[in-house]
């Protein structure tokens, strides 16, 4: 059976566990607490020498990390990852843009909030995260005023991945209302057979 190592509070974590549950398939959970180091003893770092989650094991016991990896990986042969040609090459498109335009200021905002200190210096990061972040949903509005999905013409995993942290914006400082188009979409994600809150008390699948 499948493993996931996961902080519960972390959006790249929760891609891979909404995607599992789109799947139905079973997998067993083992939480790793960043804010108390767990995530860099011996043995996880023996694991995945970066030191960060989510991490799957696979049924071999060889380990996969980085979330965008884990979802191309599962996401193989179902209807959430085009075969290839270009429908496949836009669904990375939106991931590496996530990972790269989105993530860091949308989680990185989110994570200050909810778990540092509020001092000045956090504060002007905070700050400082406000205009990349808006200009990266700025991105996605434009995007979602055309069409319901970004690639495909349905719900992939570029949907998951920009989803699991548009979702919580708001608990980085963001004003979801502001995009109207966003905010649609992220209503028929929800929809989906087999979507789940990220903090859900008991998740499909998990044994």
């Amino acid at each position: 059976m499948l493993t996931l190592y996961d902080y519960l509070d972390s959006g790249n974590g929760y891609k891979v566990r909404l995607l599992l549950a789109h799947l139905g398939r079973d997998y067993t959970l083992v939480e790793k607490d960043i804010m108390k180091g767990e995530t860099r003893t011996p043995d996880y770092l023996a694991m995945n020498p970066n030191g960060r989650i989510p991490l799957l094991q696979l049924d071999d016991g060889s380990c996969l990390a980085e979330s965008g990896a884990m979802l191309n990986y599962l996401g193989e042969g179902t209807p959430y990852l085009p075969n290839g040609g270009i429908e496949r090459a836009r669904v990375l498109q939106w991931m590496f843009f996530e990972q790269y335009s989105h993530e860091p200021p949308i989680a990185g905002a989110r994570f200050r909030m909810r778990h540092k200190e509020q001092t000045d210096e956090v504060k002007a990061q905070i700050e400082a995260l406000r205009a990349p972040g808006e200009a990266a949903l700025g991105v996605m509005e434009g995007e979602l005023a055309a069409r319901d999905w970004f690639a495909a013409g349905r719900y992939t995993i570029a949907d998951i991945a920009l989803y699991a942290y548009t979702h919580v914006a708001d608990q980085g400082g963001f004003d979801l209302a502001a995009y109207p188009a966003i905010g649609r979409w992220l209503d028929r994600v929800k929809a989906q057979p087999g979507w789940f809150p990220m903090l859900a008390p008991e998740e499909p699948g998990v044994a």
